[in-house]
């Protein structure tokens, strides 16, 4: 593995000759596997940011933690035996820089489905990149529980450890008051935990709309794994932006609602955002503040390998500046043609993220970006058929820095 500049995974300080001076475009035309005809069209109005690839570091996806065997439902996939021997350290679904320079990582509900999950323990891992191997260790974390009893309907297990046959956790914010809020997928709900993970109280379910897997029984108005993919804390520390994964019945199927609820009165206010998809058929992978208007968005298609045509971060403005009815977008990061000058990467002068699902993106500071794939252990294999994919933890400079609060770094 090369070498991680510090700043970016070991996020300490800037590396020497990691300035973005001379930086190319990225675009499409970059790589060869990624052509303007297979992919949904960016209109060229809302510009392009110059970046580049300063930093990557690897989990290898044969990462386990506590020695609680998991994966007792799932089928032998990628050449990887099951059941596994302890509980894989996999799936991030959302990540938050600490100023330690390691990484809270969030893994999601397991194995994509109630049903094959029950022995996958929810947990926030704690990790840390080694600016000269590129290798990501595990060096802490904490385990999600309900032992006060506070989740109203009944959990997997009698010690009420929670588990992803309970809920889907996609997202998460810490507070300004240090307890943490989960955005998850079955309900959808929002979960608020202690510092350790410890449920404070009742899940608070999204009136109106409810996924299939819905544990309270309502009548299902969304698509499956369709609930809150994203979660923002505003920068004031009042509200969060939640934002679904797919489109309410009745809603335009390009249309995501992006809610604001109020942490103060415990309320989903009324009237949500809209957030315009660039096709039908993508989805979003994270939503992290900016500054009080702005928020990066993570957007993708579902293709893996020479399949993926769309991978890109985009800087949203929930003004509608442009009055269409919808939050205004402007292309941040094309994820399958970042420039790669110092030859960080695999693919040589353009670094792709071909990964089915990449679902985090956070600030570093007011020009670098931290993006994490999803890897779906052990089904997804985006850098070669037959092989469990990493996780891989990828740094991002922008030629042009955000401006963003300060609030909104680590």
């Amino acid at each position: 593995m090369r070498r991680l500049p510090a700043a970016v995974l070991a996020l300490t300080c800037a590396a020497a000759g990691a300035a973005t001076s001379g930086a190319v475009v990225a675009t499409a035309s970059g790589t060869p596997a990624v052509t303007a005809a297979e992919r949904p069209a960016l209109a060229p109005s809302r510009g392009l940011q110059h970046a580049e690839l300063v930093g990557r570091a690897v989990l290898p996806a044969r990462t386990y933690g506590e020695q609680v065997p998991s994966g007792a439902a799932l089928q032998p996939t990628n050449g990887v035996a099951v059941p596994f021997p302890a509980q894989p350290v996999q799936g991030v679904s959302s990540v938050l820089p600490q100023r330690d320079g390691t990484v809270l990582a969030l893994s999601d509900n397991g194995y994509g489905a109630k049903g094959n999950s029950a022995d996958y323990l929810l947990r926030v891992n704690r990790l840390r990149a080694d600016a000269r191997s590129g290798q990501v260790a595990v060096v802490g974390g904490f385990g999600l529980s309900d032992p006060d009893g506070k989740v109203p309907f009944p959990l997997t297990r009698a010690d009420r450890r929670l588990t992803g046959a309970d809920f889907d956790p996609e997202s998460f914010r810490r507070l300004p008051d240090g307890t943490f809020v989960f955005g998850e997928e079955f309900g959808p709900f929002l979960l608020r935990t202690s510092a350790t993970g410890v449920v404070l109280d009742a899940p608070v379910p999204l009136p109106g709309v409810a996924s299939p897997q819905d544990p309270l029984g309502r009548p299902a108005t969304l698509g499956g794994s369709k609930g809150f993919e994203g979660l923002a804390l505003t920068v004031d520390g009042r509200d969060l932006l939640a934002l679904l994964e797919g489109p309410v019945a009745g809603d335009e199927p390009q249309d995501l609602r992006l809610y604001r609820f109020d942490l103060a009165t415990r309320a989903y206010e009324p009237g949500p955002l809209r957030y315009r998809l660039e096709h039908p058929a993508s989805a979003i992978g994270e939503i992290t503040a900016v500054d009080a208007h702005r928020y990066l968005v993570l957007e993708r298609d579902g293709g893996q390998g020479d399949a993926a045509r769309f991978k890109a971060v985009f800087l949203v403005d929930t003004r509608d500046l442009d009055r269409d009815g919808a939050v205004d977008k402007q292309l941040l990061v094309d994820l399958l043609a970042v420039p790669d000058p110092q030859g960080l990467g695999p693919d040589g002068a353009f670094f792709r993220m071909p990964f089915q699902t990449i679902e985090s993106v956070a600030l570093v500071d007011d020009e670098t970006l931290l993006v994490v794939n999803d890897n779906n252990f052990p089904f997804s294999s985006g850098r070669g058929a037959g092989a469990p994919e990493d996780t891989e933890l990828v740094a991002i400079r922008l030629g042009t820095p955000l401006g963003a609060d300060r609030r909104a770094l680590p």
